[in-house]
């Protein structure tokens, strides 16, 4: 039976296993000894060794005398497990006689990729990679260590994430200076050595992100078949800072993965999707980017993409059917706006009452369509019955 152990066994009294414990580097090699207690009786003609619950080739062994037996091992790859490799010195009838824990990995290169963010300016946290091929099989403690540029005293950040799940990452949570940049860095070592990280100097109003725009809502534009209108409030995290957000809007179709990307909204709440497929659910994401912080000329960072949120696009079959028709008090409503456009229209642009006739009603409608690409079409003909009656 195969045994693996989560943690490393140590040596019994009946016998130990020297060296005890070693650290070496991946591609190393090691002679192990297991010397018997003189008092137990045994001999080492009937002992073996196993690596982890595998039993190791007697081609490996060596008789040093009645009492020790060693094992070697060559090209040594690295650990299985941060708490050490199990090599362990076995009677006979598989009793463990003693143990030891095999380290083997690589000594730390120099971390990289230090990115560090603050949501709301509130705190800061901060993750980087591992230098070169990253793991080094053995425990390795990184510490991210900072300070003020010009001045202040070096600190450490005490809340890492080493044996959380963002195994590199750190989090300051308070106490962050606005104005003045820092210094990064990020330390790292274990028994075979240590490296440090270059200097990342940062700014915290260039780092800044907020929580991802909420009440995110989706709704049809009257009947237009190929719209849908997206509002959403703005953020209330930064209000104590004199700041613009603007926004991202990306949407897809339901049965799609692919997001297309909306760039042009700016700092508006609202946008209008145009161009849409009929008939069809649309699923929407809103992101929020804080600009001008404190008067920096820098864009902060995007926040994460909004909760989805979804909505149909109506169906032109629906459409045809009159299903959708507006009510009577819709159309009545219709009218009064458009009357009350058009004499606004009619002050600017007709010579007195006499001006005033069908053919400069026609006018106005052509004009309100070059300067209107979506326009409701809900009460045109009463409208027009209307002013045929009016003049």
């Amino acid at each position: 039976m195969i045994l693996f152990f989560d943690v490393c066994l140590h040596h019994i009294d009946v016998a130990v296993i020297s060296p005890q414990d070693p650290v070496l580097q991946i591609g190393s090699s090691l002679t192990a000894t297991c010397t018997l207690n003189p008092e137990l009786g045994s001999r080492t003609g009937s002992l073996y060794w196993t690596l982890n619950g595998m039993i190791l080739s007697n081609s490996t062994y060596s008789m040093l005398g009645p009492d020790a037996l060693s094992v070697t091992l060559h090209n040594l790859n690295g650990s299985q497990q941060q708490s050490g490799d199990n090599l362990v010195c076995h009677r006979a009838d598989g009793h463990v006689l003693a143990g030891s824990c095999l380290y083997v990995g690589m000594p730390p290169e120099k971390p990289v990729n230090i990115t560090c963010w603050s949501r709301n300016t509130k705190d800061l946290s901060c993750k980087w990679s591992p230098g070169g091929r990253g793991e080094t099989h053995i425990q390795t403690k990184y510490i991210l260590k900072y300070k003020l540029r010009w001045y202040g005293k070096e600190k450490e950040c005490e809340n890492d994430g080493t044996a959380g799940k963002l195994r590199y990452s750190c989090y300051i949570p308070r106490n962050l200076a606005l104005f003045t940049p820092y210094e990064i860095w990020v330390e790292a070592a274990n028994q075979l050595g240590s490296a440090t990280s270059d200097i990342t100097t940062l700014d915290i109003l260039n780092v800044v992100t907020t929580d991802p725009p909420a009440n995110v809502q989706v709704s049809r534009v009257g009947d237009l078949d190929d719209q849908l209108t997206i509002r959403w409030a703005s953020s209330h995290e930064l209000k104590d800072v004199l700041f613009q957000a603007k926004y991202q809007i990306r949407y897809r179709l339901e049965e799609s993965v692919e997001w297309k990307v909306v760039d042009d909204v700016g700092n508006q709440t609202s946008c209008r999707l145009a161009g849409l497929r009929s008939g069809t659910v649309y699923f929407v994401q809103v992101r929020c980017n804080p600009v001008g912080i404190y008067g920096s000329r820098k864009a902060g960072i995007w926040s994460d993409w909004s909760h989805p949120a979804a909505a149909s696009t109506p169906s032109s079959q629906q459409l045809k059917s009159g299903s959708c028709d507006s009510k009577p008090s819709q159309r009545n409503s219709t009218l009064r706006r458009e009357l009350k456009q058009f004499f606004g229209w009619v002050r600017k642009h007709a010579n007195g009452c006499s001006g005033m006739s069908i053919k400069l009603y026609d006018q106005w409608r052509v004009w309100l369509q070059k300067s209107h690409k979506t326009r409701n079409q809900v009460g045109k003909r009463n409208l027009s019955l209307s002013f045929y009656y009016l003049f």
